[in-house]
């Protein structure tokens, strides 16, 4: 495999981590169709299996779902990563900050803290910052926050196309001003319940 290295915003792989590609390829397009290739056949299969037969609440579900979303590519797809990167925190805290997101989101939702759509923003960004796979993390929080919601029959997130405004906005919420990811992710739907 040639040794493709990180775009903006990516996280970076080490060499091993790259010697977990099942395919040869030549160029970072070619990665990136073999990943979406893979990404909509994930789709395909939540969407036959149902919101609530994914298990988003919990740590072994998510894994199964990045397995789904990467496995045909990477064969560390659905296992936590055990190395530092750029974001995320320590490799040995994946496990129980990932199991606090989950029973957190489960709180919020029991609960009403939040209306369906501002807690799924929320937990996106949990996600995100805990960052617990080698690659494929943004995307993956995404689709998790996205088939939260259809399962409860809400809107989508308003996904911007704007990378830089989008991470902005999610290192202002690592500082616990979730305002501006709310504002950018929420657009179009509902507005968030004030506590």
């Amino acid at each position: 495999m040639r040794w493709f290295p990180a775009g903006e915003g990516q996280t970076p792989l080490d060499r091993d981590e790259a010697r977990g590609l099942r395919f040869d390829v030549n160029t970072r397009g070619e990665l990136d169709e073999l990943e979406q290739i893979n990404i909509v056949e994930a789709l395909l299969w939540a969407g036959r299996r149902g919101g609530a037969d994914l298990d988003l609440l919990s740590p072994s579900g998510l894994c199964r779902l990045h397995q789904r979303m990467f496995g045909d590519v990477w064969s560390w797809a659905g296992s936590f990563r055990s190395t530092e990167k750029n974001i995320g925190v320590a490799p040995h805290q994946v496990p129980g900050e990932l199991k606090k997101a989950c029973d957190d989101m489960a709180w919020w939702i029991g609960e009403g803290a939040w209306e369906p759509r501002a807690a799924a923003a929320r937990y996106h960004h949990r996600l995100v910052r805990i960052h617990p796979f080698v690659k494929g993390n943004g995307r993956h929080a995404r689709i998790v926050a996205d088939l939260f919601l259809a399962a409860r029959g809400a809107a989508p997130l308003s996904w911007p196309e704007d990378r830089a405004l989008y991470i902005g906005a999610l290192r202002q919420a690592d500082a616990r001003r979730y305002g501006p990811l709310e504002e950018l992710l929420l657009r179009g739907g509902p507005a968030p319940i004030s506590r």
